[in-house]
């Protein structure tokens, strides 16, 4: 049974269809990404998924049950880590972990059995009667990482876990994340970090203007969506050369300032011509997930 599952989901907010039609299935143990830039449909769909929002259509079951007529008991075995903290400022960590453990019904003795273990798990340990107002951005995250497990969840809904992180700091939830995968947990993640859901999603769903355009699994989607080798070109003088000479080395080119992508299957022309202009700095890389999504979603600001 998947731990997730969504078919034909639909939502319109004031005549405008939020999420329009979007299917997909969590496997049991698995990472599942759901990305895209902002506006895309995200939230409104993880929402939708929790039976904090009704959808207009579609069908969604969450840990067996379907929602949003039975999302109370659904929800009673799901972690979520909310993309904006809200733990208690009032109370130390234990006293947050507590009081939400309470809210699955969960006695009382029970919590404070978990209580070390969680705090251990978060990097934490020791820290029980330390105030909330005191954490760090790096050990709230982590507080609420680990509160989302109180209730001990079949499946973990992550939205945006590590945004505003220390690059230390995310490295220690990815660990922490893969810890629990190889426990048996499930993950549905959300991130605008392409490097993060490549580094721990085994497969991943692009969503913009409400509907998913791709998914896949982060190789499947690089070897299906995009050119493999990429050459960056950086200064004053790329954008001008871009218009004029990319298009006789590469497949295709983008201009972002004073930085021209260069899509290729063969990087040695290109760069053998490169040689030949010192002006012109490169890099030299193999295609990513980033140059997936932003090749389906566009590179314009997105608010």
């Amino acid at each position: 049974m998947a731990p997730l599952s969504v078919d034909s989901l639909r939502k319109s907010y004031a005549g405008r269809e939020v999420v329009a039609g979007v299917s997909f299935a969590l496997k049991p143990g698995e990472c599942f990404g759901l990305l895209g830039p902002n506006g895309a449909g995200k939230t409104t769909t993880l929402r939708c998924c929790l039976g904090l929002t009704a959808p207009d259509s579609g069908s969604i079951t969450l840990a067996g049950e379907p929602v949003p007529a039975r999302a109370r008991e659904a929800r009673a075995r799901v972690g979520v880590v909310p993309q904006f903290d809200n733990l208690d400022p009032d109370f130390n960590c234990a006293e947050n972990l507590l009081v939400y453990g309470r809210y699955f019904g969960i006695g009382d003795a029970l919590i404070r059995a978990r209580i070390p273990r969680l705090l251990e798990f978060a990097g934490l340990a020791g820290k029980e009667k330390t105030s909330i107002r005191v954490l760090s951005g790096g050990m709230k995250r982590r507080l609420t990482l680990a509160r989302a497990l109180i209730n001990d969840p079949d499946l973990l809904i992550l939205d945006e876990p590590t945004t505003g992180l220390d690059p230390q700091a995310r490295h220690l939830i990815w660990e922490r994340l893969k810890r629990l995968l190889a426990d048996g947990k499930t993950i549905l993640l959300t991130t605008h970090f392409m490097d993060e859901a490549e580094r721990l999603c085994q497969h991943i769903a692009i969503m913009d203007a409400g509907r998913i355009m791709v998914q896949g699994s982060p190789r499947e989607l690089i070897a299906g969506q995009i050119e493999p080798q990429v050459v960056e070109v950086y200064g004053e003088d790329a954008p001008g050369w871009a218009q004029a000479t990319a298009g006789q080395f590469s497949q295709r080119h983008e201009i972002s300032g004073e930085t021209a992508f260069c899509y290729v299957a063969d990087a040695a022309p290109l760069l053998a011509h490169l040689a030949q202009h010192p002006g012109l700095r490169t890099l030299h890389r193999p295609a990513n997930l980033e140059d997936v999504f932003l090749k389906l979603t566009g590179r314009e600001l997105r608010d």
